[in-house]
């Protein structure tokens, strides 16, 4: 699926999470601008739907945008519609997981322990999403016994360990408030700023 070999290609999927919706096109295309190629605008933000859609008519093939925090079928399926590509869950739902995969997105739930991972890889998903993302030694932990199974950790992943993280096994990272604190204001500066956040994160795996 080239969606999936998209992410797993790019490894980093920034998250937007509680932006106000006049300023997530303009983060995107900070994002964007910074070498960020993946996108994931969270369901629990304010008018989710309209900030996919916008994102997606305006960038077209050149950023994957999906949708996070997706908990039921009928979430799931309202995104695809408004253009996601991929759904992010922080739990494992069954339902969820098969909605996704037959609307043709890539489905990723969040899991934790080896058990979630496993079903969730079990029950189709694409991709799990390890979270809260403890430590590069419980993804080492984790990819031991389960090396067929893609990570994916999200939560304090930084550009000083994000390689700490890649070295243990994960093939991709969320980053949210690292990358964009939705609760800063939206200014020139802070967008360049997210521009260079991004730039970072982006180099600390350019040559892995």
């Amino acid at each position: 699926m080239a969606t999936l070999s998209e992410i797993t290609d790019n490894r980093i999927i920034a998250i937007i999470r509680g932006l106000p919706p006049k300023h997530v096109l303009e983060v995107a295309q900070a994002l964007y601008a910074g070498g960020i190629r993946v996108l994931e605008i969270t369901m629990n933000s304010e008018e989710p739907l309209d900030a996919i859609r916008k994102v997606t008519e305006t960038f077209g093939d050149r950023l994957v945008v999906g949708a996070g925090t997706v908990l039921d079928t009928k979430m799931a399926a309202a995104a695809v519609a408004a253009g996601a590509r991929f759904v992010l869950s922080p739990i494992v739902e069954r339902d969820v997981i098969q909605v996704t995969k037959d609307l043709g997105a890539v489905s990723i739930p969040g899991a934790y322990t080896p058990t979630e991972i496993y079903t969730a890889f079990k029950w189709g998903a694409d991709l799990i999403k390890v979270f809260p993302a403890t430590s590069p030694g419980y993804i080492r932990e984790l990819a031991g016994p389960l090396p067929q199974i893609p990570l994916l950790p999200t939560g304090g992943i930084t550009p000083q360990n994000i390689n700490d993280y890649q070295d243990a096994g994960a093939v991709g990272f969320g980053i949210g408030s690292a990358l964009v604190n939705a609760k800063q204001p939206i200014t020139a500066q802070s967008l360049a700023a997210i521009t260079e956040k991004a730039r970072q994160f982006v180099a600390a795996i350019a040559d892995r």
